[in-house]
Parts: C-alpha cells; structure tokens; sequence
C-alpha cells in the first residue's frame, strides 16, 4: 500500500507497531535492548526512491544465510541497530536511514516504549510474546480473546500528531491481532483516532491466518477492531477469482479467502466498498497500484468535498 501510494499522496506517514520479538528482530531486541527494527525496515524500503539504482534496496532486504553468528539477520536491521548505537536515539536512528534511501515520507514508531504483546486464548491459556501467538504452537482452531501490552505503552508524540494532521487514515491491511490492533493499545492512540475528522478506512486482509484469524469473516475483522475502540468510516475488500493452483497452496496451509459478509458490515454501520485488488499470478496479495488508485477517491478534496467512491463509478480491473 505504501509504495503504492509513495509518489501519489504529499505527506504520507507510516504509523509502525513496535511489538515484534520474533526472527532477526527479536535477537537485536533481546541483544541490544533496542525496539524491534523489522517492520520499520520495510516501511522504509516501501517508501524509498525508486532511482533505477538497487543496491541500497538489495542491502536492506539481504539476508545472511550462511551458517555463522549472523544467519537470519537482515543487513537492514543491523544497520538500523548501528545507528541506534551511533546515534543513541531510535527515532534518529529512523532519521537517518529515511536520508540514506531518500523516502518519500515518513516512518513513525507507534510508541517508544519496550513493551510486551500477550493473549488470552478461548480456552483461557495465556501467551507472551507476538511471536508466540503469531506463530501457533498450539492449537491453531483456538480463538484469541483478548490481546494487551505488558507493561503498558504510551504513544510517540510524532505519531499522534501525524494522526490529528491526517485527511485519510488507513488501517490494513496487515496481520489483525499481531500487527494492527496493538497500535491501539498504546495509550494517547485510540485517543487521536476519536478525535481525529480523517476518513478512516480499514483494508481487509485476502485471507484469513491460521492461529489467529480463522474462520473469521470480514464482518469478524471488523468487529474486533470496533471492539478495541476503533470505527473505521469504510472497509474495503477484495473479491476476485483466483487460480486454483495458487489457492490449493494457500489452502493447504490452513489459509482461506475472507468471506464477505455485507448484511453484518452494514449493521456495524460501516461503508462497504468491493474491488478486484489481487495482484497476479504468483500470490493472493493486494496490488499496490490498484489500491492507491482507489483511495485516492476517498481522500477529501478541498474544493470538492469529500469524494465518493461509490459514486465515480471507477472501475479498476
């Protein structure tokens, strides 16, 4: 959605969960006591200047394979945890790798603080640790019931600002109760979201994750997210044919294509708005170009008002 969007909309601001503790990020978490550098790392790589030059990009997404001390660190969250050590500073440390690839935009940590992902199962077990209930050893048909931070968080200023600032406000797509409901979590963040007169659109993932979104519908998404205090104006799904060769992979992995449900999305009071945004062929995943293209028709215009995309009629296949 980032890239997407990078060369399209002035003053665009990616607002990063912080709570990752798994893979390369949780090893420099753990290591360096420094917050998780991964998502942070993409968001930069989304909104970088595409210059026809792709080292920078190559470096930043280069993974040691090799078996040594560095296998499965990503060149890009060690040079993130360099600057954090030059700098002393993580948001510095962001402001200087947004420099070096020259972004359009800005990556905001949701918070600064050093806190915890947990979960309450259906069954009433609980789990520490994004990783640990991002990746289910466990029983992957158990619902989560609740997810909170320990110890609790509080929100980077920049980021609340941006918020109150913004005309749009997107949610999504993204993994629900790993990656998107926990910015809500931080306290002073729910807070700017009420008080903020942005359109707040929330983008439907393609499919739903075992261990922690099975089986739930569109409606199901959207409802946790009112749950946790957050009410988009629209969501947006995405409904097209897909190869089933393609499927069966996703099928056989316990991932299933989210059910569109619109009598229960209208009841929530939410706009529905539904488009053929899979990108082709390889893998089930939301084209960047397309999705821009339809949220531009939803960012207010100031001598217009605010455009409807249901009224435009576009059609973006």
């Amino acid at each position: 959605m980032l890239r997407g969007l990078r060369d399209k909309v002035e003053n665009l601001s990616a607002v990063v969960s912080m709570f990752d503790d798994g893979g390369s990020t949780g090893l420099l978490r753990d290591e360096f006591g420094i917050l998780p550098p991964g998502d942070v790392r993409r968001c930069l790589l989304a909104l970088a200047d595409e210059n026809g030059d792709n080292t920078l990009r190559e470096l930043f997404t280069y993974r040691f394979e090799k078996d040594s001390s560095l296998k499965g660190h990503s060149f890009g969250n060690l040079l993130l945890t360099a600057l954090q050590q030059i700098t002393g500073s993580e948001a510095e440390a962001i402001r200087r790798a947004e420099k070096i690839l020259n972004i359009k935009g800005r990556v905001l940590p949701v918070s600064f603080d050093n806190a915890r992902l947990c979960a309450e199962m259906e069954d009433g077990r609980r789990v520490l640790g994004e990783s640990a209930i991002d990746i289910p050893f466990r029983n992957p048909n158990l619902k989560i019931n609740n997810i909170w931070l320990e110890p609790k968080a509080v929100a980077n200023a920049e980021a609340v600002r941006a918020i109150e600032e913004a005309e749009l406000i997107v949610i999504g797509p993204g993994d629900l109760f790993t990656s998107l409901i926990p910015n809500f979590l931080v306290k002073g963040i729910k807070e700017a979201l009420a008080r903020s007169r942005a359109k707040k659109v929330y983008i439907c993932n393609l499919m739903t994750k075992p261990g922690e979104t099975s089986a739930l519908s569109a409606a199901d998404h959207l409802e946790r997210i009112i749950w946790y205090g957050v009410k988009p104006d629209l969501i947006i799904c995405s409904q097209a044919e897909v190869d089933l060769n393609i499927l069966e992979k996703y099928l056989a992995d316990g991932q299933h294509p989210v059910v569109i449900d619109p009598e229960r999305i209208a009841a929530l009071g939410v706009e529905l708005v539904v488009e053929n945004l899979i990108t082709a062929p390889e893998l089930i995943r939301h084209d960047s170009e397309k999705l821009a293209r339809l949220l531009l028709f939803v960012i207010p215009d100031p001598d217009l008002g605010s455009r409807d995309y249901m009224k435009t009629g576009i059609q973006l296949q």
